[in-house]
């Protein structure tokens, strides 16, 4: 099947768009890349998104008219992303959309309560003509599951090793971890959040620079610092940090206030603007070395994907936190390293369609496997069932 696969992050940069063509069946799923293209939100799309990130601002007729224009938005990305690979739309088989997260309602004692997602599945459906499967989460959460991270099971599919332990770090917004046994069985896959990735770093460069810079262009303002180990060692105190997994988290622990209080603590020890972004850069390696040694053990290889990856100096960090691991790219694997998380949304659809279980309860800690995501009926859906379930 082509599917085309729809992920924006907690950075809410833009959306992430993979053209991918899926074959075969577990554990012999292969996914291959035809096409990837990343689609910025409109400026006052983006505003509106973090203008929603705070509950205060989150009135029901604001969030509804949200849902409805990401949906529209992504509807232009997914045929923006056909015409980039030279394919019309009824190529397409489904298109799978992440959505972009509002809100991970973790509870004071760990479990999700609940998660949302926004981006209307109707509206690209209807605009596209292509069935659209979304809302991958909620299923297991309601399975009393973390509702992420949910690219363990395509990281199993597309970067085990069967000799080597390799720990597929992939850092968006928020950082997590897959961790691959050598040789591993699905049912042995471990993975978790690690905590924060690129979302503290843009927070700080967004400080640092007045509003001129969004991210970390290439790592130079973190280059350009110097990290502070002992607020570093404050921040690694955060409760976060020792929650056994599975766990994960998002901007309710560590979004603009966090960010607004380490760049306090910052200035308030006379670090430099570009100090502070090279402290929050550390800390994300910082955190993410903890984590190994806290719960995954010696890895031989970290497979980076996501931003993240494309930061060199949070990458020479993450080295230096990990000596005795060697530090490759998915691209190096044959995934490409920003495409990753799009492309594992086009494979968990396509287990969907075909009423396969797209989580692993040892990385979410549902109760059990399930199939993910709600289907929203295209133009092709008619034609699509036949294909899929042998002639209804």
């Amino acid at each position: 099947m082509v599917i085309i696969g729809l992920m924006s992050g907690t950075s809410a940069d833009g959306i992430d768009v993979a053209v991918v063509d899926v074959q075969g069946a577990p554990p012999d799923v292969g996914a291959r890349l035809l096409r990837f293209v990343t689609v910025p939100w409109p400026d006052d799309l983006r505003a509106a998104i973090f203008a929603a990130f705070r509950p205060e601002s989150s009135a029901v007729d604001r969030l509804t008219a949200l849902d409805f224009a990401l949906g529209e938005r992504c509807a232009l990305a997914a045929r923006a992303a056909a015409d980039a690979a030279g394919m019309p739309m009824t190529s397409i088989d489904l298109i799978a959309s992440h959505g972009q997260t509002l809100w991970h309602a973790v509870g004071a004692d760990d479990p999700v309560k609940s998660t949302l997602q926004l981006g209307q599945p109707a509206v690209i459906a209807e605009r596209s003509g292509v069935t659209v499967v979304a809302d991958f989460r909620v299923r297991d959460v309601a399975a009393g599951g973390q509702g992420a991270p949910l690219v363990g099971y395509t990281d199993y599919l597309l970067l085990r090793h069967a000799t080597l332990t390799r720990a597929v770090q992939n850092i968006g917004g928020i950082a997590n971890v897959t961790a691959l046994q050598g040789g591993c069985a699905p049912e042995a896959v471990f993975a978790f959040d690690t905590g924060p990735g690129n979302m503290l770093i843009d927070d700080a460069t967004l400080r640092a620079t007045d509003g001129a810079q969004v991210f970390d262009r290439d790592g130079r303002l973190g280059a350009a610092g110097r990290p502070d180990d002992a607020l570093i060692a404050e921040l690694m105190r955060h409760p976060y940090f020792a929650l056994p997994p599975p766990k994960t988290t998002g901007r309710e622990q560590f979004g603009r206030q966090f960010g607004a209080d380490v760049w306090e603590r910052g200035r308030g020890r006379g670090l430099s603007p570009e100090d502070i972004v090279a402290t929050v850069t550390k800390l994300t390696a910082v955190s993410i070395a903890d984590a190994y040694t806290r719960y995954v053990g010696a890895v031989d290889e970290v497979v980076l994907c996501g931003g993240g990856a494309d930061n060199p100096t949070l990458v020479r960090m993450i080295g230096a936190a990990l000596p005795g691991a060697r530090v490759l790219r998915s691209d190096d694997l044959g995934v490409p390293a920003d495409a990753k998380e799009a492309i594992a949304f086009a494979v968990l659809a396509y287990e969907t369609v075909h009423a396969r279980p797209g989580n692993l309860p040892s990385v979410t800690g549902a109760r059990g496997p399930r199939v993910l995501g709600a289907i929203t009926p295209g133009d092709n859906f008619a034609a699509l069932m036949p294909r899929i379930y042998g002639g209804l």
